[in-house]
């Protein structure tokens, strides 16, 4: 009797302690690049994860909430909401428009993303982290309507910047440091970002330049899972070769810290989108380096299982 009640109160003891998924709303602007729809599959297959919404960034953002839907819908995720962020007039390719516009999929109507992510943040105060992978133009946008409710995130995870390192071959010599797309779209919204006093972790071009090589995609695309199947469909309407994984170093960074070790430090945004070391108190967690085998082998072990996705 007495070493059942010990299981008991052990069992008891394990489940208090068990680790509850993380909220997160990811605002992303899938559909130009392909690291974004890279970052959704991860997400989608991390039980650290509870997924409350997924926001469109820059452009035509109805659409690349379409686009949204349909990966959600084939991989069996429907339960997750999708809101469309502020129209901008971008002059990106948006090459996997077509995915968006095609296939056999329920076209939803969506929320505006500044009011689902603010409400949302209402709903849970203090347990939110919002994922940025995109320019920040509703993040801005979100401070300017509410700084207070903002200030209510438990954390923005944010790809962009470049401290040390700019766009280059991770494997050569460091290249300077240069503005960021993500940055360089919405300067001012980045200045709101790092003024805002919401912990910020920063994920540069430092530590995200993560090459998928043939062998790695090879392995990835013959799974032949759902999710893989739209990434393959999205890598060939991308039509470039090797994707550089900037973006899904965020989510594997909430789902393991290790895969990214951050130090705190003081990001000053100039008027030309660089992100500079400043001399004030830090404002941000910053990842200068990452070890890119240990991250490909978390991302391929996770999205190639054959583990359900996100509901």
């Amino acid at each position: 009797m007495k070493c059942a009640r010990l299981l008991i109160f052990s069992l008891l003891v394990s489940t208090a302690f068990a680790k509850t998924p993380e909220k997160i709303i990811i605002d992303t602007d899938i559909g130009d690049d392909i690291d974004d729809a890279f970052a959704v599959a991860l997400a989608l297959k991390s039980p650290e994860l509870q997924i409350l919404g997924i926001t469109t960034e820059f452009g035509d953002t109805l659409t690349r909430a379409n686009l949204v839907d349909r990966m959600l819908q084939e991989t069996g995720s429907t339960g997750i909401p999708v809101a469309y962020g502020i129209p901008t007039d971008a002059k990106t390719s948006f090459a996997q428009r077509p995915y968006a516009d095609g296939g056999h999929f329920q076209r939803r109507l969506h929320e505006r993303a500044v009011e689902f992510i603010l409400n949302q943040i209402e709903l849970f105060p203090g347990e939110i982290t919002l994922v940025t992978i995109g320019p920040l133009v509703n993040i801005g946008a979100i401070i300017d309507r509410d700084p207070q409710t903002f200030k209510k995130l438990k954390r923005v995870v944010s790809m962009g910047g470049s401290i040390d390192r700019g766009y280059g071959d991770p494997y050569a010599p460091p290249t300077p440091p240069q503005p960021e797309w993500n940055i360089l779209n919405d300067v001012a919204s980045a200045k709101k970002l790092f003024a805002s006093g919401v912990p910020i972790y920063l994920m540069p071009l430092d530590s995200t330049q993560l090459k998928l090589d043939e062998v790695r995609r090879e392995y990835l695309f013959r799974q032949g899972t759902p999710i893989t199947d739209a990434l393959v469909i999205l890598y060939h309407q991308w039509g470039q070769q090797t994707p550089t994984l900037y973006d899904p170093m965020t989510i594997a960074f909430i789902d393991d810290p290790k895969l990214c070790p951050v130090q705190p430090m003081n990001i000053v945004v100039d008027d030309k989108g660089m992100t500079l070391r400043g001399s004030g108190a830090p404002n941000a967690q910053v990842c200068l380096h990452s070890d890119p085998q240990a991250f490909f082998d978390f991302y391929l072990g996770r999205v190639a299982g054959s583990a359900n996705v996100r509901k």
